[in-house]
């Protein structure tokens, strides 16, 4: 049986006060049953350091993209040919995370878009599925993936908090719904709600470590062992067993992501 942490970012977990290294993050999470693991990039400046960290870690795999919070002025001329190279590097597996956020960075949602856009053209070039981070904008997402031809690409909509209509919508487009810890969250009804409605063969799991660790960890550094836990919530809402849960999530994300696990 294999359990995947479809989302974890590994290269930003506590290496001074929590862990000696990434190889204890990951006996921690063999002792939890999660065996596999997706470290997505955030910047072309990180990237580099994340794909020293990964590339030698069994088990492990990266992405590599411009996550819409760090899309500046002074960045947002990019060259293709930076994240092409970056996507070409063995157990690179993904364009991530990339997408939108009016949320947090309202103010740069013109450059926003058309670093997605380019992002999304590069994916379906080199073959690369997208991990999508839509936060405030999932709607606007999937607006500008129609005007793009990704299908060959495909792709997750990462972290999942949006409402059903745009779950039903993604779907449409091939896309996978990534579950994370807010599935356990007293507010997280609207998430509840969706992992209802997606089905088994659509949802991957994750944990966005070191953010939002699940309960009964709440309010603690997350990490990809606690995937468990938002694994045992996904499996209760979909009145499937454990096992059956992890079976299926873990063929779906060879599916998005084309990889073999052993």
């Amino acid at each position: 049986m294999f359990l995947v942490d479809s989302h974890c970012h590994l290269d930003s977990l506590d290496y001074e006060n929590l862990f000696q290294g990434p190889e204890e993050v990951l006996k921690r999470a063999r002792e939890s049953g999660v065996t596999h693991l997706l470290c997505p990039g955030v910047d072309f400046e990180s990237f580099p350091r994340m794909y020293d960290m990964i590339r030698d870690l069994p088990h492990v795999w990266g992405a590599a993209a411009m996550h819409p919070e760090n899309i500046t002025p002074d960045n947002k001329d990019w060259e293709d040919a930076v994240l092409e190279e970056f996507l070409s590097r063995d157990k690179i597996v993904a364009v991530g995370e990339t997408g939108l956020d009016f949320v947090c960075t309202p103010e740069t949602r013109s450059i926003q878009e058309e670093s997605f856009a380019r992002q999304a053209v590069i994916a379906e070039r080199m073959h690369k599925p997208l991990i999508i981070h839509a936060r405030g904008s999932a709607a606007r997402c999937l607006d500008i993936l129609k005007g793009v031809n990704f299908q060959d690409a495909g792709g997750v909509m990462h972290c999942y908090c949006d409402t059903v209509d745009v779950a039903r919508k993604s779907l449409d487009m091939g896309l996978f719904i990534s579950i994370s810890g807010i599935v356990t969250f007293n507010k997280g009804e609207n998430v509840r709600e969706v992992c209802r409605y997606v089905p088994l063969d659509r949802l991957l799991v994750e944990t966005d470590s070191p953010y939002l660790a699940p309960v009964p960890k709440r309010g603690k550094p997350n990490e990809p062992a606690f995937v468990s836990y938002t694994a045992k919530t996904v499996a209760e809402l979909k009145e499937v067993t454990y096992e059956t849960l992890c079976n299926t999530v873990s063929r779906n994300f060879e599916e998005c992501f084309r990889v073999t696990l052993d």
